[in-house]
Parts: C-alpha cells; structure tokens; sequence
C-alpha cells in the first residue's frame, strides 16, 4: 500500500520503518527541517535531557551510542534519530521542510493530502491509499490567552512557549518568569536561573517530582521504569500481584510510596524551601512523573530563583514603559519574558472540524482503540498517542500493531464493541488522572500494560520470565526486536497460504 505518514519523531520514523519492512510503499512529512519531533532543533530548549537513561530510551533494533552519557541530551537525541533514519534507509523517503496543510478522505476513502514547503511556500497534491498520524500529542503548545499580551508585547516584553526559548543569551540580565511546575518550566528556570537578573517560576500547583537518583546512589529507574514501579499504582483491571498489592499486600505498596516520599522531601530539601505538594507521592503518577531539576532546588535556597506556589499570572502589561505581569497574590513585577511550560494542545490540525469529530467524544477525547485505530474512520492509524515511560518502545509496538492490523492479522472486536472498551478506558483514565488525561492520550504510568495489549493482540509478545525479570529490573527494549521478525514470518505464511488465516473486519 501507499502510506503516508505524518511526523518524524519516534513514532513516525518508527511506524516507517517497520511499514516499509512489510513492504509498503511509505512517504513521511516533517514540516521540521530535521528529524526528531520534540527533539528537534525547532523544539529544543537549553539544557533539554531526556527524563529516561539512554539504556531504556531507544528502539529495539538500533541502541543508544555507548559513549552517550547516562541522560542523553536533547542534540543527541536528535542525532540517534537521525543516524536510525540513515541506517535503515528512510531518508529517501522523508520530506522535511513539509507541512501537511490538509488531510482528506475522497469517495473511496483513500487520502488527498496537501501539503506546503516551508521554504518556498510551494504547495503539491499527494494521494496514499493509508495514513498514519504521528505528529505527536507535544506537537502545538498552549500558551494562556493573557490579558493585556499586546500592551505588553508592545513595550518590549517577550511571550513564548518554552519549546520556542533557544537561546540562553536571550534571557541574560533579564527578569523573566517561567509559568509551570512541570518538567520543561522548570528545567529552563534552572539554566535561565543562572544568567537572569531575576527568575520567578510561576506555579498554579506543585507537583511530586523523582529524584534521578535517590538518597543519590539508587537510580530511579529501578523503581518507576519497571513492571513493579507499574504496578504500585491501580490499573483498570487488577489481577495476579497487582490485585495483591491493592487489597491483603496495601500496606506493603503504601509503605514503599511514602518511604520515596520521605527520601525525595529530605533530599530536595523541600520542607526547608516550603515546596512540599498537596497530598501523597502517589499523586505523581496523576499526570507524567516528572523528574527533578536540581539545581532549581539549589536556586531556591540560595535565593537567586523565586517559586510562586499557588500563583498565577492574571494580566500583562506596561509600568512606565516597561514590561510587567500582574500575579494573583497582588503583586505586579518586572518581566521582561515570560515563558510558559503550560501544556500542549493535543490537535491535528491538518484535519477539518468533521473528521476531527468522527475522531473524538463529546468531550474532546480521542476514541483510539489501543490507543491506535480510530473507531469510525478507515485507514487510519494513529502511532505514538500513548504518552508512556518507554516512548521508543511504545511507539515501536504501535507500529507492529499497524503493520498486523494491515495485513489482517488482528481478530479486532466489532466497533460498537470497541467504542464500549474505549470509552470505559477513557472515563478510568480521567478519573485516575483528575481530568489531566491529554484528551485519552495519556497512559503514564502503565506503559507496559499497554504494551501488553498491543503485542498480545498482535499474538506475539516477550516471554514470561523476561516479563518476569521486568518486575525488578528496567526493560531492555532490544528484548522485543525479534517481534519484528516473527510478525514478517507470518506475513510469509499468510500470503503463501492465505486461507488458513481468518481476515480482521476494517
């Protein structure tokens, strides 16, 4: 089939590998002018390092470099992605500088899609029998509507979102304020923090945050990225231990999640900073867990770095000719940039308002069965819409999920009954989340209970006991690389002999 494929993060590059491996005939847009989705050199902020350490933060078949250090940063992450695209020949077959300005069904439900060159502004009409949409849930970043943005822009102060904020020098000698408590507003408060006249970090709620390294010898990764770290928090459906640990086992779980709760409180100093969250630790599995920026906590102690808990920003404007923001404990300060870490819009903006709703609820949640297939349109596949610990490995088995269901290899459940399991997932993951759910995009922290679904619908996952060693020890994607290898081998086996398999409703 003629596939298109839109984006060229993981899941992008990912799904066209693997399509192209079942011998489909793949195109991929990226309106960036490289490779790498977030990590691109259009997204990435100062100081950007990947919350995973690089040995369980790639894809099966193709290893961080070894003289990578422990957490890659952003430039090197990009040119992992880059070199996998070059190793599996995929270059060939990337268009960058290309926005896809639309994307549309004709009367055979095959896609026209139109799409813009970024340098010349010339547009072109392509047509793909599939489409895989993997621009990404961190593609469009949600900046609050202030009032009073013009008053301000207008007298010199500066408004962006923290994926827009390249540059440290920019923020030298500057008063600047950072809105958000997750991960990217406080990393950039960090390095800003040290050129900065002034840096407040504006913080409507604080969040739980993991130390990389606890009491700093263990590493957090024995404890959130394992199957046991999954499993001290409530899955939709309790079996085995798991149903142990939240009934006769609870005390063991609840011990465990205060004791991390002690050590991070000691070890960020949070108590003296007058930092400590609302709540449990368990708490920090609501959204995304977010690992800590310690030199933030080193700046708040010795004063060089505000954090506002329980603040916002109610307006912009000007003081005497120069830019200010009004906060919601009364005072009004000097901000000469305000960067905001305040979310993303999870849109695709290349579709109109009518399929979008063919996509969605009524509350604006993607109805993704496997947080892949939409429930109402054909051909149609969305690949990397599972915000997860493993992102490589998720979007990897997403990818093979496509191929499977491609090839009629997957026994799907009628729509209607789809829609039933989608929606039951759906209202779980709102109320597990306290509504910060991404739309139904995410899974945090169950990224290898989803993995499960996907490869076990596929019929074929890891064995049981390197399951089983993920319980106590971080999974090693390379272990899923022969998955590939055995889906190809029953493409083979389906087309020499096509009766003995039973074709997957579409």
């Amino acid at each position: 089939m003629k596939i298109a494929i839109i984006g060229a993060g993981f899941a992008g590059l990912s799904s066209a590998k693997v399509l192209t491996q079942f011998g489909h005939d793949v195109t991929v847009f990226e309106k960036a002018p490289d490779v790498g989705g977030v990590w691109s050199v259009t997204r990435r902020y100062p100081g950007l390092k990947t919350q995973n350490n690089k040995d369980t933060y790639f894809l099966s078949d193709f290893p961080m470099p070894a003289e990578y250090p422990e957490w890659p940063s952003g430039e090197q992450v990009q040119r992992y992605l880059a070199a996998f695209a070059k190793h599996f020949d995929l270059d060939r077959r990337i268009n960058l500088n290309t926005e896809v300005l639309s994307a549309d069904q004709d009367g055979d439900k095959s896609w026209r899609i139109k799409t813009r060159n970024v340098k010349t502004g010339a547009e072109t009409e392509h047509h793909f029998d599939n489409l895989v949409v993997a621009n990404g849930i961190f593609s469009e970043p949600f900046i609050p509507p202030y009032p009073g943005r013009e008053e301000f822009v207008a007298a010199g102060g500066q408004l962006m979102a923290t994926s827009d904020f390249h540059n440290l020098e920019d923020a030298r000698g500057k008063n600047v304020l950072v809105v958000g408590y997750g991960k990217s507003s406080c990393d950039v408060a960090a390095v800003i923090g040290e050129v900065a006249a002034s840096t407040k970090v504006i913080a409507r709620e604080l969040l739980w945050k993991m130390p990389r390294k606890l009491l700093n010898v263990l590493n957090y990764k024995f404890l959130m990225l394992t199957r046991m770290g999954e499993a001290l928090f409530p899955w939709i459906e309790l079996k085995g231990f798991e149903k142990f640990l939240h009934g006769a086992g609870s005390g063991v779980r609840d011990g465990m999640l205060a004791s991390v709760q002690k050590i991070a409180t000691r070890q960020l100093k949070l108590d003296k900073l007058g930092l400590i969250p609302e709540g449990t630790f368990e708490r920090i599995a609501r959204s995304t867990v977010s690992l800590a920026t310690d030199e933030l906590y080193d700046q708040v102690a010795r004063g060089t770095t505000e954090v506002a808990r329980e603040c916002e920003i109610t307006s912009l404007g000007a003081r005497d000719g120069k830019p200010v923001a009004t906060l919601s404990d009364g005072r009004t300060v000097p901000a000469d940039m305000v960067i905001c870490g305040t979310g993303f819009k999870q849109v695709v903006p290349f579709f109109s308002e009518q399929l979008q709703a063919q996509l969605t609820d009524d509350r604006g949640n993607f109805e993704l069965y496997r947080q892949v297939k939409p429930i109402s349109v054909p051909k149609l596949h969305f690949c990397g819409y599972n915000s997860s610990f493993y992102s490589p490995l998720s979007a990897e088995a997403a990818a093979l999920w496509i191929a499977a269901d491609l090839m009629g290899a997957i026994d799907l459940p009628p729509p209607d009954q789809r829609r039933v399991m989608v929606q039951r997932r759906l209202r779980w993951m709102e109320e597990r989340t306290e509504g910060k759910h991404a739309r139904g995009t995410n899974i945090i922290p169950f990224s290898m209970h989803n993995i499960d679904e996907i490869l076990n619908e596929i019929g074929y996952n890891v064995s049981a006991f390197k399951r089983f060693k993920q319980w106590l020890t971080p999974v090693d994607a390379r272990d899923y690389r022969v998955i590939t290898h055995k889906l190809l081998e029953r493409q083979k086996q389906m087309q020499a002999s096509p009766a003995r398999f039973v074709k997957a409703a579409h």
